[in-house]
Protein backbone atom coordinates (compact mmCIF):
# COMPACT_ATOMS: atom_id res chain seq x y z
CA UNK A 1 0.00 0.00 0.00
CA UNK A 2 0.87 3.36 -0.68
CA UNK A 3 2.81 4.85 2.59
CA UNK A 4 0.95 7.89 2.56
CA UNK A 5 -2.36 6.36 2.88
CA UNK A 6 -0.85 4.03 5.31
CA UNK A 7 -0.29 6.97 7.18
CA UNK A 8 -3.45 8.18 7.10
CA UNK A 9 -5.37 5.50 7.99
CA UNK A 10 -3.25 4.87 11.09
CA UNK A 11 -3.72 8.41 12.35
CA UNK A 12 -7.65 7.97 11.45
CA UNK A 13 -7.69 10.48 8.56
CA UNK A 14 -9.50 8.13 6.29
CA UNK A 15 -13.38 7.13 6.76
CA UNK A 16 -14.37 7.16 3.45
CA UNK A 17 -12.37 7.12 0.04
CA UNK A 18 -12.45 5.92 -4.05
CA UNK A 19 -10.70 2.92 -4.51
CA UNK A 20 -7.70 3.22 -2.43
CA UNK A 21 -5.72 0.90 -4.71
CA UNK A 22 -6.28 3.18 -7.57
CA UNK A 23 -5.26 6.30 -5.25
CA UNK A 24 -2.03 4.39 -4.01
CA UNK A 25 -0.94 4.35 -7.90
CA UNK A 26 -2.00 7.52 -8.54
CA UNK A 27 0.11 8.84 -5.43
CA UNK A 28 3.18 6.26 -5.96
CA UNK A 29 3.23 7.94 -10.09
CA UNK A 30 2.74 11.72 -8.61
CA UNK A 31 3.18 14.31 -7.60
CA UNK A 32 -0.50 14.68 -7.07
CA UNK A 33 -2.50 18.20 -6.78
CA UNK A 34 -5.38 17.72 -4.25
CA UNK A 35 -7.61 20.51 -3.43
CA UNK A 36 -9.85 20.98 -0.04
CA UNK A 37 -12.38 23.84 0.10
CA UNK A 38 -13.76 26.30 3.18
CA UNK A 39 -16.65 27.99 2.85
CA UNK A 40 -16.83 31.26 4.60
CA UNK A 41 -19.42 30.57 6.88
CA UNK A 42 -18.01 32.67 9.60
CA UNK A 43 -15.02 35.30 10.36
CA UNK A 44 -12.42 32.00 11.04
CA UNK A 45 -12.28 28.32 10.14
CA UNK A 46 -12.47 25.78 13.27
CA UNK A 47 -11.40 22.67 14.47
CA UNK A 48 -12.92 20.51 11.83
CA UNK A 49 -11.56 22.59 8.79
CA UNK A 50 -8.19 21.76 10.78
CA UNK A 51 -8.29 18.35 10.18
CA UNK A 52 -8.66 18.92 6.38
CA UNK A 53 -5.60 21.16 6.43
CA UNK A 54 -3.88 18.23 8.73
CA UNK A 55 -4.44 16.05 5.27
CA UNK A 56 -3.26 18.69 3.03
CA UNK A 57 0.06 18.92 5.28
CA UNK A 58 0.37 15.51 5.15
CA UNK A 59 -0.06 15.72 1.25
CA UNK A 60 2.40 18.23 0.74
CA UNK A 61 5.28 16.70 2.44
CA UNK A 62 5.06 13.81 0.49
CA UNK A 63 5.69 15.58 -2.23
CA UNK A 64 1.99 16.65 -3.65
CA UNK A 65 0.48 19.94 -3.83
CA UNK A 66 -1.89 21.38 -2.00
CA UNK A 67 -5.18 23.60 -3.08
CA UNK A 68 -6.85 25.48 -0.64
CA UNK A 69 -10.42 26.56 -1.84
CA UNK A 70 -11.98 29.25 -0.51
CA UNK A 71 -15.81 29.79 -1.36
CA UNK A 72 -16.21 33.27 -2.25
CA UNK A 73 -19.19 31.74 -4.27
CA UNK A 74 -20.26 29.02 -2.62
CA UNK A 75 -20.26 30.76 0.77
CA UNK A 76 -22.71 33.33 -0.45
CA UNK A 77 -25.15 29.97 -0.58
CA UNK A 78 -24.16 27.54 2.10
CA UNK A 79 -24.18 23.58 1.86
CA UNK A 80 -27.53 22.51 3.06
CA UNK A 81 -27.91 21.12 6.52
CA UNK A 82 -29.55 19.00 8.73
CA UNK A 83 -31.28 21.60 11.01
CA UNK A 84 -32.88 23.56 8.03
CA UNK A 85 -32.36 26.09 5.72
CA UNK A 86 -29.00 28.31 6.28
CA UNK A 87 -28.94 32.20 6.81
CA UNK A 88 -27.78 33.76 3.27
CA UNK A 89 -24.90 36.63 4.60
CA UNK A 90 -24.59 39.46 2.32
CA UNK A 91 -21.85 39.83 -0.15
CA UNK A 92 -19.82 42.35 2.17
CA UNK A 93 -19.74 40.31 5.06
CA UNK A 94 -18.69 37.20 2.73
CA UNK A 95 -16.25 39.38 1.13
CA UNK A 96 -14.73 40.10 4.60
CA UNK A 97 -14.89 36.51 5.94
CA UNK A 98 -13.01 35.12 2.54
CA UNK A 99 -9.89 37.94 3.20
CA UNK A 100 -9.58 36.43 6.89
CA UNK A 101 -10.11 32.74 6.02
CA UNK A 102 -7.52 33.41 3.26
CA UNK A 103 -5.19 34.54 5.62
CA UNK A 104 -5.70 32.00 8.18
CA UNK A 105 -5.25 29.02 5.77
CA UNK A 106 -2.14 30.40 4.32
CA UNK A 107 -0.34 30.61 8.05
CA UNK A 108 -1.00 26.96 8.29
CA UNK A 109 0.85 25.83 4.86
CA UNK A 110 3.65 25.85 2.88
CA UNK A 111 3.34 28.57 0.18
CA UNK A 112 6.52 28.40 -0.77
CA UNK A 113 8.77 26.43 -3.31
CA UNK A 114 7.36 24.03 -6.48
CA UNK A 115 4.97 21.81 -4.51
CA UNK A 116 3.71 25.19 -2.14
CA UNK A 117 0.21 25.39 -1.49
CA UNK A 118 -2.04 27.19 -4.05
CA UNK A 119 -5.43 29.54 -2.68
CA UNK A 120 -7.93 30.22 -4.88
CA UNK A 121 -11.54 31.52 -4.56
CA UNK A 122 -14.43 29.84 -6.82
CA UNK A 123 -15.97 33.61 -6.87
CA UNK A 124 -13.32 33.99 -9.59
CA UNK A 125 -14.87 31.16 -11.65
CA UNK A 126 -18.53 31.31 -11.51
CA UNK A 127 -19.44 35.02 -10.97
CA UNK A 128 -18.77 34.81 -15.27
CA UNK A 129 -21.05 31.65 -15.50
CA UNK A 130 -24.66 32.28 -16.86
CA UNK A 131 -27.54 30.24 -15.47
CA UNK A 132 -27.50 28.80 -19.11
CA UNK A 133 -24.24 27.97 -19.17
CA UNK A 134 -24.75 26.30 -15.85
CA UNK A 135 -27.62 24.11 -16.94
CA UNK A 136 -26.26 22.91 -20.13
CA UNK A 137 -22.55 22.37 -18.92
CA UNK A 138 -23.13 21.00 -15.92
CA UNK A 139 -26.59 20.54 -14.73
CA UNK A 140 -26.86 18.02 -17.76
CA UNK A 141 -24.32 15.58 -15.87
CA UNK A 142 -26.62 14.94 -13.10
CA UNK A 143 -29.46 12.90 -11.91
CA UNK A 144 -32.12 14.45 -10.08
CA UNK A 145 -33.05 10.67 -8.72
CA UNK A 146 -29.63 10.85 -7.44
CA UNK A 147 -29.64 14.44 -5.94
CA UNK A 148 -32.62 13.57 -3.81
CA UNK A 149 -30.87 10.28 -2.40
CA UNK A 150 -28.51 12.17 -0.69
CA UNK A 151 -28.85 12.19 3.10
CA UNK A 152 -29.36 15.49 4.14
CA UNK A 153 -31.40 16.27 1.27
CA UNK A 154 -33.76 13.52 2.18
CA UNK A 155 -33.76 14.42 5.52
CA UNK A 156 -35.04 17.96 4.65
CA UNK A 157 -37.83 16.72 2.06
CA UNK A 158 -40.71 17.30 4.45
CA UNK A 159 -39.36 20.45 6.62
CA UNK A 160 -38.28 21.72 3.10
CA UNK A 161 -35.78 22.35 1.16
CA UNK A 162 -34.41 25.70 -1.27
CA UNK A 163 -33.33 25.33 -4.73
CA UNK A 164 -30.31 27.09 -4.04
CA UNK A 165 -29.26 25.04 -1.14
CA UNK A 166 -30.79 21.66 -3.15
CA UNK A 167 -28.45 22.83 -5.93
CA UNK A 168 -25.11 23.66 -4.17
CA UNK A 169 -23.62 20.13 -5.21
CA UNK A 170 -23.55 21.38 -8.94
CA UNK A 171 -21.55 24.74 -7.83
CA UNK A 172 -18.87 22.31 -5.81
CA UNK A 173 -19.09 20.01 -8.34
CA UNK A 174 -17.88 22.61 -11.09
CA UNK A 175 -14.98 23.76 -8.28
CA UNK A 176 -13.68 20.41 -8.94
CA UNK A 177 -13.73 20.31 -12.37
CA UNK A 178 -12.35 23.98 -12.86
CA UNK A 179 -10.01 23.29 -11.14
CA UNK A 180 -8.90 19.96 -12.67
CA UNK A 181 -8.89 21.75 -16.37
CA UNK A 182 -6.84 24.59 -14.90
CA UNK A 183 -4.07 23.15 -12.43
CA UNK A 184 -4.82 19.74 -13.00
CA UNK A 185 -6.64 18.58 -9.75
CA UNK A 186 -7.18 14.71 -9.61
CA UNK A 187 -8.07 14.59 -6.16
CA UNK A 188 -10.22 16.16 -3.56
CA UNK A 189 -10.16 15.80 0.47
CA UNK A 190 -12.89 16.86 2.81
CA UNK A 191 -15.03 15.79 5.75
CA UNK A 192 -17.01 12.96 5.82
CA UNK A 193 -20.07 15.11 5.52
CA UNK A 194 -18.91 16.44 2.14
CA UNK A 195 -18.41 12.94 0.75
CA UNK A 196 -21.71 13.21 -1.54
CA UNK A 197 -20.47 16.55 -2.49
CA UNK A 198 -16.67 15.19 -3.20
CA UNK A 199 -18.45 11.69 -5.42
CA UNK A 200 -20.05 14.13 -7.18
CA UNK A 201 -17.52 16.47 -7.85
CA UNK A 202 -15.48 13.13 -9.45
CA UNK A 203 -18.64 11.81 -11.61
CA UNK A 204 -18.60 14.89 -13.43
CA UNK A 205 -15.18 14.90 -14.29
CA UNK A 206 -15.49 11.59 -15.74
CA UNK A 207 -18.67 12.47 -17.47
CA UNK A 208 -17.81 15.50 -19.01
CA UNK A 209 -13.65 15.00 -19.36
CA UNK A 210 -13.48 11.11 -19.76
CA UNK A 211 -10.90 11.32 -16.47
CA UNK A 212 -10.61 9.95 -13.09
CA UNK A 213 -10.11 11.53 -10.20
CA UNK A 214 -10.03 10.56 -6.63
CA UNK A 215 -11.54 11.30 -3.48
CA UNK A 216 -10.72 10.64 0.68
CA UNK A 217 -13.52 11.79 3.22
CA UNK A 218 -12.13 12.20 6.65
CA UNK A 219 -14.07 11.25 10.02
CA UNK A 220 -15.86 13.50 11.95
CA UNK A 221 -13.89 13.88 15.53
CA UNK A 222 -15.89 13.35 18.52
CA UNK A 223 -15.76 13.14 21.89
CA UNK A 224 -16.03 10.04 24.11
CA UNK A 225 -19.76 10.68 24.47
CA UNK A 226 -20.24 10.83 20.78
CA UNK A 227 -20.99 14.88 21.00
CA UNK A 228 -18.97 17.28 18.61
CA UNK A 229 -15.81 17.77 19.14
CA UNK A 230 -14.28 21.40 18.91
CA UNK A 231 -17.28 22.84 21.27
CA UNK A 232 -17.34 23.92 24.05
CA UNK A 233 -20.21 25.28 26.90
CA UNK A 234 -19.70 28.50 25.46
CA UNK A 235 -19.61 27.95 21.67
CA UNK A 236 -16.91 27.35 18.88
CA UNK A 237 -13.11 26.79 19.44
CA UNK A 238 -12.55 29.10 16.61
CA UNK A 239 -8.31 29.13 15.35
CA UNK A 240 -8.60 33.15 14.84
CA UNK A 241 -7.30 34.52 18.21
CA UNK A 242 -9.68 37.29 18.70
CA UNK A 243 -12.13 34.63 18.51
CA UNK A 244 -10.86 31.78 20.67
CA UNK A 245 -7.35 33.27 22.72
CA UNK A 246 -3.97 31.04 22.41
CA UNK A 247 -4.85 30.70 26.39
CA UNK A 248 -8.38 29.25 26.03
CA UNK A 249 -7.25 27.08 22.91
CA UNK A 250 -4.06 25.29 24.59
CA UNK A 251 -6.44 24.83 27.93
CA UNK A 252 -8.86 23.31 25.81
CA UNK A 253 -6.33 20.84 25.11
CA UNK A 254 -5.25 20.21 28.00
CA UNK A 255 -8.62 19.10 29.47
CA UNK A 256 -8.59 16.63 26.38
CA UNK A 257 -10.40 13.10 27.78
CA UNK A 258 -7.63 10.47 28.43
CA UNK A 259 -9.91 8.21 26.32
CA UNK A 260 -9.74 10.39 23.41
CA UNK A 261 -6.55 12.52 23.96
CA UNK A 262 -4.03 9.97 21.74
CA UNK A 263 -6.89 10.04 19.04
CA UNK A 264 -6.37 13.76 18.88
CA UNK A 265 -3.02 13.66 19.16
CA UNK A 266 -2.55 11.06 15.70
CA UNK A 267 -4.92 13.60 14.31
CA UNK A 268 -3.08 17.25 14.86
CA UNK A 269 0.20 16.40 16.32
CA UNK A 270 3.21 15.39 13.15
CA UNK A 271 5.22 13.59 15.69
CA UNK A 272 6.02 9.96 14.29
CA UNK A 273 4.58 7.06 14.73
CA UNK A 274 6.76 5.63 17.25
CA UNK A 275 6.64 8.51 19.34
CA UNK A 276 3.26 8.72 19.85
CA UNK A 277 3.13 5.30 20.28
CA UNK A 278 5.64 5.97 23.18
CA UNK A 279 3.38 8.85 24.33
CA UNK A 280 0.39 6.59 24.12
CA UNK A 281 1.90 3.97 26.43
CA UNK A 282 3.09 6.57 28.95
CA UNK A 283 -0.38 7.84 29.53
CA UNK A 284 -1.55 4.05 30.20
CA UNK A 285 0.67 3.75 32.49
CA UNK A 286 0.98 7.08 34.62
CA UNK A 287 -2.34 8.89 33.52
CA UNK A 288 -2.07 11.64 36.38
CA UNK A 289 0.60 12.87 34.48
CA UNK A 290 -1.38 14.23 31.67
CA UNK A 291 1.55 13.32 29.07
CA UNK A 292 -0.64 13.08 25.94
CA UNK A 293 -2.94 16.17 26.70
CA UNK A 294 0.12 18.39 27.01
CA UNK A 295 2.07 17.01 23.92
CA UNK A 296 -1.77 17.74 22.59
CA UNK A 297 -2.13 21.08 23.51
CA UNK A 298 1.33 22.19 22.99
CA UNK A 299 2.00 20.76 19.29
CA UNK A 300 -1.69 21.86 17.52
CA UNK A 301 -1.01 25.20 19.59
CA UNK A 302 2.40 26.01 18.27
CA UNK A 303 1.03 24.90 14.82
CA UNK A 304 -2.16 27.24 15.05
CA UNK A 305 -0.22 30.54 16.65
CA UNK A 306 3.22 30.08 17.36
CA UNK A 307 5.19 28.85 20.16
CA UNK A 308 5.61 32.39 21.89
CA UNK A 309 1.58 32.77 22.15
CA UNK A 310 1.75 28.82 23.65
CA UNK A 311 4.77 29.78 26.12
CA UNK A 312 2.75 33.11 27.15
CA UNK A 313 -0.54 30.72 27.29
CA UNK A 314 1.07 28.18 29.69
CA UNK A 315 2.85 30.95 31.76
CA UNK A 316 -0.65 32.03 32.44
CA UNK A 317 -1.82 28.61 33.16
CA UNK A 318 0.89 28.00 35.80
CA UNK A 319 0.08 31.92 36.98
CA UNK A 320 -2.87 31.03 37.79
CA UNK A 321 -2.61 28.31 40.17
CA UNK A 322 0.76 30.13 42.03
CA UNK A 323 3.66 28.76 40.42
CA UNK A 324 4.52 31.64 38.51
CA UNK A 325 4.14 35.28 38.95
CA UNK A 326 0.90 36.70 37.58
CA UNK A 327 2.33 40.27 37.35
CA UNK A 328 4.69 39.15 34.80
CA UNK A 329 1.73 38.57 32.46
CA UNK A 330 0.96 40.96 29.83
CA UNK A 331 -2.29 42.86 29.66
CA UNK A 332 -3.40 41.10 26.41
CA UNK A 333 -2.92 37.43 27.95
CA UNK A 334 -4.68 38.56 31.12
CA UNK A 335 -7.52 39.78 29.22
CA UNK A 336 -7.94 36.28 27.86
CA UNK A 337 -7.08 34.72 31.23
CA UNK A 338 -10.12 37.02 32.65
CA UNK A 339 -12.56 35.89 29.72
CA UNK A 340 -11.93 32.18 30.40
CA UNK A 341 -12.87 32.88 34.01
CA UNK A 342 -15.65 34.83 33.31
CA UNK A 343 -14.58 37.58 35.13
CA UNK A 344 -16.92 39.58 36.77
CA UNK A 345 -16.83 43.16 35.90
CA UNK A 346 -16.86 45.60 38.83
CA UNK A 347 -17.09 49.49 38.75
CA UNK A 348 -14.55 51.47 40.75
CA UNK A 349 -16.27 55.05 41.21
CA UNK A 350 -17.48 54.59 44.52
CA UNK A 351 -14.01 52.58 45.13
CA UNK A 352 -12.38 49.03 44.96
CA UNK A 353 -14.60 46.21 46.48
CA UNK A 354 -13.85 44.21 49.86
CA UNK A 355 -11.88 40.95 49.55
CA UNK A 356 -15.38 38.96 50.23
CA UNK A 357 -17.46 41.42 47.55
CA UNK A 358 -14.58 40.32 45.22
CA UNK A 359 -14.49 37.07 46.23
CA UNK A 360 -18.68 36.57 46.10
CA UNK A 361 -18.92 38.48 42.91
CA UNK A 362 -15.79 36.39 40.80
CA UNK A 363 -18.29 33.08 41.82
CA UNK A 364 -16.09 30.97 43.56
CA UNK A 365 -17.86 30.97 46.38
CA UNK A 366 -21.98 31.42 46.83
CA UNK A 367 -22.13 33.97 48.87
CA UNK A 368 -20.46 36.89 50.89
CA UNK A 369 -20.42 34.17 54.21
CA UNK A 370 -18.94 31.90 52.57
CA UNK A 371 -16.42 34.40 51.15
CA UNK A 372 -16.24 35.02 54.92
CA UNK A 373 -15.57 31.64 56.18
CA UNK A 374 -12.90 30.97 53.43
CA UNK A 375 -10.70 33.98 54.62
CA UNK A 376 -10.88 32.95 58.32
CA UNK A 377 -10.28 29.11 57.02
CA UNK A 378 -7.06 30.38 55.49
CA UNK A 379 -8.70 29.28 51.61
CA UNK A 380 -8.79 32.90 50.20
CA UNK A 381 -6.32 34.19 47.79
CA UNK A 382 -6.18 37.47 45.62
CA UNK A 383 -3.21 37.51 42.81
CA UNK A 384 -2.06 33.77 44.61
CA UNK A 385 -1.50 36.20 48.12
CA UNK A 386 -3.19 34.23 51.11
CA UNK A 387 -6.02 37.18 52.58
CA UNK A 388 -6.03 36.62 56.15
CA UNK A 389 -8.45 39.61 56.67
CA UNK A 390 -12.11 39.40 56.11
CA UNK A 391 -12.58 42.74 56.25
CA UNK A 392 -9.58 44.08 53.96
CA UNK A 393 -10.16 45.69 50.60
CA UNK A 394 -8.56 45.92 47.05
CA UNK A 395 -6.37 48.47 46.69
CA UNK A 396 -5.17 49.94 43.60
CA UNK A 397 -1.82 47.83 43.81
CA UNK A 398 -3.86 44.27 43.73
CA UNK A 399 -4.77 45.76 40.02
CA UNK A 400 -2.93 43.45 37.59
CA UNK A 401 -2.26 45.72 34.34
CA UNK A 402 -4.18 48.39 36.24
CA UNK A 403 -7.48 46.36 35.50
CA UNK A 404 -7.87 42.73 36.84
CA UNK A 405 -8.28 40.56 39.94
CA UNK A 406 -7.17 36.85 40.32
CA UNK A 407 -9.04 35.37 43.58
CA UNK A 408 -8.81 31.49 44.15
CA UNK A 409 -10.99 29.32 46.96
CA UNK A 410 -8.62 26.84 47.82
CA UNK A 411 -6.56 25.06 45.69
CA UNK A 412 -8.48 25.16 42.31
CA UNK A 413 -11.39 27.26 42.15
CA UNK A 414 -10.25 30.44 40.32
CA UNK A 415 -11.98 33.42 39.26
CA UNK A 416 -11.38 37.00 37.74
CA UNK A 417 -12.47 40.46 38.17
CA UNK A 418 -12.17 43.43 35.61
CA UNK A 419 -12.23 46.58 37.43
CA UNK A 420 -13.77 49.44 34.89
CA UNK A 421 -13.28 53.09 35.97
Amino acid sequence: MNALIDELQWRGLVAHSTDLDALGAHLDAGPVSSYVGFDPTAPSIHMGNLVQLMVQRALQRAGHQPFLLVGGSTGLIGDPKQAGERVMNDEDTVRGWVERIRAQVGRLIDLDGDRGARLVNNLDWTRTISALELLRDVGKHFSVNRMLDREVVKSRLESGISYTEFSYVLLQSLDFRELYRSYGVTMQTGGSDQWGNITAGIDLIRRSEGARAHGVGTPLLTKADGTKFGKTESGTVWLDPEMTSPYAFHQYFLNAEDAMVVAYLKVFSERPREEIDDIARQSEEKPFLRIAQRALADDITDLVHGRTERESAEAAGAALFGRSELRDLDERTLAAVAKELGAATVHAGAGLPTVVDALAASGVVPSKSAARRAIEEGGAYVNNVKVSDPDAALTSEDLLQGRFVIVRRGKKTVGALAVAG
